[in-house]
């Protein structure tokens, strides 16, 4: 990633200091609200992997080194709140077990991991962290990069050109290898999905914001929009309470066609 910072190796405390500082400067600000460290620096399965392989590890930054910076950066004023992103249950109460050692006030708020009618890895572990230690939920990628709207499973199966997947094609592997289109078992989770969605009179995109917006730990969902329609669609799911039987068909999908897009 040469475009941040001539490509750092790490995110150390160097790295995380004049991050924020470059970030005040380009903002125009006195203080960030919320800084969250975007991905973990020591191995984790990420990004369609799900088994966790001790071979894999490699030396990393010391959570110690990136915590000491951001108490720095809460002491000088510069930032008010942290929180971590693409993180594993492990790495949570670690990092929460450290703040606590360091004295770290406020201590760590929120986590931004993906989370979507596809992608439901955060109940299996990391949501009883975050419900007992009051962190809340950032979910990102709440359409599956779009793909709930169900503009990629088309009549041709194909999709926009100018839709994210189509138009970056070979060039985002992230993306790609965990929204693999390819996938019978995400073609099938999302048949299914746009079946509930005509029987109940709810366009796909709104179905997808909505079940997201309903959990409990949910503090707010990241999306991306392009579209002024995909903005308004966004806000009508703000107004959509999903009824039980609508969650029940949801849990019926998931529970045969689970985490297609982990």
């Amino acid at each position: 990633m040469t475009w941040i910072r001539g490509g750092p190796e790490a995110i150390d405390s160097r790295n995380i200091t004049e991050a924020i500082d470059s970030s005040l400067r380009r903002l125009g600000v006195d203080y960030i609200d919320l800084y969250q460290i975007h991905w973990p620096d020591r191995y984790v399965p990420m990004f369609g992997e799900t088994e966790y392989d001790p071979s894999c590890q490699y030396a990393s930054v010391p959570m110690e080194e990136q915590l000491e910076a951001l108490r720095k950066g809460i002491d000088a004023g510069k930032i008010r709140y942290i929180g971590l992103s693409n993180e594993t249950p492990y790495g949570v109460m670690k990092f929460l077990e450290l703040s606590r050692n360091f004295e770290l006030r406020p201590k760590i708020l929120t986590v931004q991991n993906s989370y979507n009618l596809l992608c439901r890895n955060f109940d299996a572990g990391l949501a009883e962290c975050c419900h007992h230690e009051r962190i809340s939920l950032l979910a990102y990628s709440p359409m599956a990069m779009g793909i709930l709207s169900g503009k990629y499973h088309s009549s041709d199966d194909s999709g926009l050109p100018d839709a994210r997947m189509n138009l970056f094609k070979g060039r985002y592997s992230e993306g790609e290898s965990r929204y693999n289109l390819q996938n019978p078992k995400l073609e099938s989770a999302m048949k299914e999905y746009r079946r509930i969605s005509i029987k109940y009179g709810v366009c796909p995109a709104i179905l997808a914001i909505a079940f997201v917006l309903r959990h409990p730990l949910v503090g707010s969902a990241v999306f991306g929009a392009t579209k002024l329609r995909q903005l308004q669609e966004v806000l009508e799911a703000t107004k959509i309470h999903l009824c039980e039987e609508i969650v029940a068909e949801i849990n019926d999908v998931h529970a045969r066609y689970p985490n297609p897009c982990p």
